[in-house]
């Protein structure tokens, strides 16, 4: 169902607390369909030590939207004011609105100890993974995941499934999402879709597997 709550489906374990680890920054890639946004509620549902970064747009709020919580509300001018300045890590424009994340969000909450989680399409990932390379704290925290169906049936079945799409806007985002899982290679990890409770099993998995990394690590205290 739909209204159903991600925790009220899944009863994941806990991840462990690493307290002699460096905080990360999960980025989530998928074609459309493939499943993302719910495994990023869930991941955000089972790990209370993760936040998402807030992006920035120049959209107007929706009812029951806050600044600051679900987006950073910016006029144009001052959106293009930070754009000129470099301030975004990456940015698009959707259906005439601008949509930005920044750095400092992410390096702010990095430093506050939190990892954070981005939820983003193929073309926002290779900017954020080039913009990275620039700076030692994004690359040392920056893990990538590319999640995708097994096969374009499975994915196809998912956008019927979902009932938002016409036959041949369906069969648009087939061909878009081709060319997005060509680019699979370009992530740390991948993540075949099956179900909800196994995707977030392996998503915890790799999380876990992260925070251990040596070149994240602190020293033992001996």
């Amino acid at each position: 169902m739909k209204n159903e709550s991600p925790k009220s489906k899944v009863q994941s374990p806990k991840p462990a607390a690493h307290k002699n680890s460096t905080p990360l920054l999960i980025l989530i890639s998928a074609p459309s369909g493939g499943g993302k946004t719910t495994l990023c509620e869930m991941l955000l549902a089972a790990c209370p030590h993760m936040t998402r970064a807030v992006t920035c747009t120049t959209r107007a709020p929706r009812p029951r939207e806050q600044d600051g919580v679900d987006y950073h509300f910016f006029d144009a001018a001052e959106f293009l004011k930070r754009l000129h300045a470099g301030n975004f890590l990456e940015h698009a424009t959707v259906y005439g609105n601008s949509y930005g994340i920044l750095k400092s969000e992410l390096l702010g909450k990095l430093r506050e100890g939190k990892d954070v989680l981005l939820n983003v399409d193929v073309q926002g990932a290779a900017t954020i993974r080039e913009r990275a390379l620039e700076d030692p704290e994004l690359s040392r925290a920056l893990v990538t995941i590319f999640l995708t169906p097994s096969t374009v049936e499975e994915l196809e079945r998912r956008l019927k499934k979902r009932g938002a799409d016409a036959a041949a806007a369906i069969q648009k985002r087939l061909g878009v999402a081709r060319q997005e899982v060509a680019q699979w290679k370009n992530f740390n990890y991948l993540l075949i879709s099956t179900s909800k409770p196994e995707d977030l099993r392996r998503m915890l998995a790799i999380v876990e597997t992260e925070k251990m990394r040596v070149a994240r690590s602190q020293p033992p205290e001996f």
